[in-house]
């Protein structure tokens, strides 16, 4: 079953072990009425409401199968959830930047569509990204699984590439919601993975949660900044 995080991003700190570990920084859960876009709410009628909505679009949006089948590796899955203070149509234009996420996501380094003749982003498309220094990765090779412009949904999985992360499989959707009275939009992104040896299950999601949440996080920064400059024009 997978876990629900709603909190700032946590800064990733060395380990002695092959995996890395992080330190945590703890953040009370925003609460948001279920139905049309509604106001934050701190009554608990309304945080009931709102984390029946969160179950509802990860039921529908975010099912992945942590059964191993049988075989010898365990997997382990998470979801993470961000406010961003700009319209569905701003996050997904980023959101839906398959060939270019360094665009939000501050530990891509470089990214490039591979194949010859036909760098197109569409189903089945690969990418091969590049990572920051200071990771224990140096590439990653990922196929674009799914790209919903509709509901406004995004699929990849990492097929290959010089890191741990083995059978990784990724979704984000994006969701209509007013956020501090304007409209905005709930981000949902949840994985599943298998577990490296010599790790556990809660030593991977932890480190994998902090990099999705730093990751929305910069990206609920560059939206803000678009609108910001959008108004000033």
């Amino acid at each position: 079953m997978a876990t629900m995080n709603e909190t700032q991003p946590q800064e990733v700190s060395r380990s002695s072990r092959d995996f890395i570990s992080v330190r945590t920084d703890k953040k009370k859960p925003s609460c948001r009425s279920s139905g049309g876009p509604k106001q934050i709410s701190k009554t608990g009628h309304e945080e009931e409401d709102y984390g029946k909505w969160l179950q509802e679009m990860m039921g529908r949006y975010h099912s992945h199968s942590c059964d191993d089948g049988g075989i010898q590796f365990t997997r382990c899955s998470s979801v993470v959830v961000q406010k961003v203070e700009a319209p569905v149509s701003t996050v997904w234009s980023l959101v839906r930047r398959f060939d270019e996420p360094q665009i939000y996501k501050q530990f891509v380094r470089s990214c490039f569509i591979k194949g010859e003749g036909d760098p197109k982003v569409k189903v089945g498309c690969l990418r091969e990204v590049r990572v920051m220094s200071g990771l224990p990765a140096a590439t990653s090779t990922e196929r674009l699984d799914i790209l919903d412009e509709e509901q406004h949904i995004l699929s990849f999985s990492i097929v290959g590439g010089d890191h741990r992360l083995s059978n990784y499989r990724s979704i984000t959707s994006l969701h209509e919601r007013l956020v501090n009275g304007e409209p905005g939009t709930i981000v949902i992104e949840s994985y599943v993975v298998d577990v490296p040896h010599g790790n556990t299950k809660e030593d991977t999601c932890l480190f994998i949660d902090t990099i999705v949440k730093c990751n929305l996080q910069s990206l609920a920064d560059v939206c803000k900044n678009l609108i910001s400059r959008k108004r000033c024009l």
